[in-house]
């Protein structure tokens, strides 16, 4: 591994501009695990066939991606950030891997019951096979370190399975078993308070939303249910407000707001005020500098290409190996 750190990797699906659900759940650890680690990170384009019905914005969602990802502090200089389909040998192992992957363990997934129940008119074979490349993605790299949220572990136990299946077949220790680092997700609400935070449910604030945008979904948000008269005493322990506040405002702010909505001594509606310009305020460094990058996209996509190169260069030797060990004739270069 470069420098003797520990390598990491992670992907993401290309869904445009991201959410604040995203940048609290994940975003903000790549930027914190790039500061330990070697660190691979991915926009998994090739994964999002598996269920859009349209690609026309698929390039554009991954320029998206990209830029919130820079933005947020993702370095290129410490990080390989890189698009999936541009390194092809992913495609490779994960047909190498299927081989070795019983057809029954796919159907029996409950990621895969869960896509069929969500997309019955598209269950493709790319859908039930999405496991095997989730495995080649990581296994591709050697990463040694995912980092899941502790729902996300059983994803995880299935790529070391497949490793484990793959070394017995060819009798070789060339794929390295993947080990979980469970990372602390805060659980981010939509909108609606009732649902996670995501784009297809229309409940999302978007990290790189202007002052006045942001104000306004905020705005939009829902409090305690109970509360319904500016005088009544609210709970904000069941309100999604309070959540947001305490990931976005002050200590002595989040105490203040805690003790007066429990007494009616501050309103929903200056509650969501407060939230909304603490929010911005947060946001405001990122969202400037995400500016100064979309400004040169040529750039953002020579990191891109770039990134690509660098991981090309980790894959072509996995997969000389993974040959050698399964004993396909090495192909001469000239």
């Amino acid at each position: 591994m470069e420098n003797g750190k520990i390598r990491v990797f992670s992907g993401a699906r290309p869904t445009g501009r991201q959410h604040l659900g995203n940048y609290l759940g994940a975003i903000q650890n790549y930027v914190e695990l790039q500061k330990s680690y070697e660190c691979i990170y991915s926009i998994v384009d090739i994964h999002a066939l598996t269920t859009v019905e349209t690609t026309k914005d698929l390039k554009q969602n991954c320029l998206e991606m990209a830029l919130d990802w820079l933005a947020a502090g993702v370095d290129p200089e410490k990080s390989i950030m890189f698009i999936q389909s541009h390194v092809p040998q992913v495609m490779e192992l994960h047909t190498m891997l299927s081989m070795v992957v019983p057809m029954g363990k796919l159907t029996d997934l409950p990621t895969f019951k869960e896509k069929v129940r969500m997309h019955p008119q598209n269950v493709n074979y790319g859908l039930l096979g999405y496991p095997v490349l989730m495995s080649a993605d990581i296994l591709l790299y050697k990463a040694e370190l995912v980092p899941v949220g502790i729902d996300q572990a059983p994803h995880l136990e299935f790529a070391r399975e497949v490793v484990r299946s793959f070394n017995f077949r060819y009798n070789t220790q060339v794929l390295v078993e993947p080990q979980i680092k469970v990372t602390t997700v805060p659980k981010v609400m939509g909108l609606d308070g009732v649902n996670k935070m995501s784009k297809s449910l229309n409940n999302e604030i978007e990290i790189a939303a202007d002052d006045e945008t942001t104000r306004k979904l905020v705005m939009t948000m829902v409090t305690d249910p109970q509360r319904i008269r500016r005088t009544d005493p609210g709970d904000p322990d069941v309100c999604n407000v309070f959540s947001f506040h305490k990931m976005f405002s002050s200590d002595e702010e989040v105490e203040e707001i805690n003790r007066e909505c429990r007494i009616a001594g501050i309103g929903c509606v200056d509650c969501k005020k407060r939230l909304a310009k603490n929010i911005n305020a947060s946001l405001e460094p990122l969202r400037s500098r995400r500016r100064k990058f979309a400004e040169k996209p040529d750039q953002v996509w020579e990191i891109l290409y770039d990134g690509a190169d660098r991981a090309r260069k980790i894959a072509d030797q996995t997969m000389l190996e993974v040959r050698e060990a399964i004993g396909i004739p090495i192909y001469r270069e000239f």
